[in-house]
């Protein structure tokens, strides 16, 4: 591969691809705090999905010519460092950071993935970062019980600002780290005013996703 585009290509790829295989590892663990047989299950469910989409990514990458591994290797180091840092202490505490969490990863990449130059890569992109099934299931889950128990409420509105604040972090050692995806970003945007904009479009939907919990007026 060469040229920035193409470099920034396999980036996306790359850490998407861990990102999928983090998320697998993660919801299969989760799975052991449900509260039911039916919870255990669909987060299992969930689990596959997302190993369905690493495997669909990995293969994406071989058949571009580069080397999944290799690929991977230079997010390992980001993505470890917030999900050790953002260890949740229980199911509830789980579900948002698989609701919260993943979906401001989701939205930059989907962001980013629209300035990709090769179409059957964007469609990929946007096809394993589809939601599986976490966002319903986060969001009733979560409604049910700070309606049995308000006080949870606070303390989950408090889970999520922290997890926003951890993923941004990761954001921006990524952004430091792979200048190529940056400049596909900037260079898709057009000027800096573009990633302000994109800036707004993250907090809006973020605004959104702690509203349909019930965790923001």
């Amino acid at each position: 591969m060469t040229g920035p585009a193409d470099e920034a290509t396999i980036d996306l790829l790359g850490v998407l691809a861990y990102g999928e295989l983090t998320a697998f590892e993660r919801l299969a663990s989760d799975a052991r705090l449900a509260p039911s047989i039916a919870d255990k299950a669909a987060l299992a469910t969930m689990a596959a999905a997302e190993f369905g989409h690493y495997r669909q990514l990995h293969d994406h990458m071989v058949a571009l010519g580069a080397d999944p591994e290799k690929a991977m290797a230079p997010f390992v180091a980001a993505v470890d460092e917030f999900h050790d840092t953002t260890d949740p202490n229980d199911w509830y505490e789980g579900l948002i950071k698989a609701y919260v969490g993943d979906g401001l990863a989701t939205d930059f990449y989907r962001e980013v993935s629209a300035f990709i130059p090769d179409e059957p890569t964007r469609l990929l992109v946007l096809e394993v970062l589809a939601d599986t099934g976490q966002a319903e299931f986060a969001v009733s889950r979560v409604r049910e019980a700070t309606a049995a128990d308000p006080a949870l409420a606070g303390r989950l509105a408090l889970w999520a600002r922290r997890l926003v604040g951890e993923a941004l972090l990761q954001a921006q050692r990524v952004a430091v780290e792979r200048e190529a995806l940056i400049e596909l970003l900037v260079g898709g945007s057009g000027d800096l005013a573009g990633l302000a904009r994109l800036l707004t479009r993250l907090t809006d939907n973020h605004t959104a996703r702690m509203q349909a919990l019930g965790l923001q007026p």
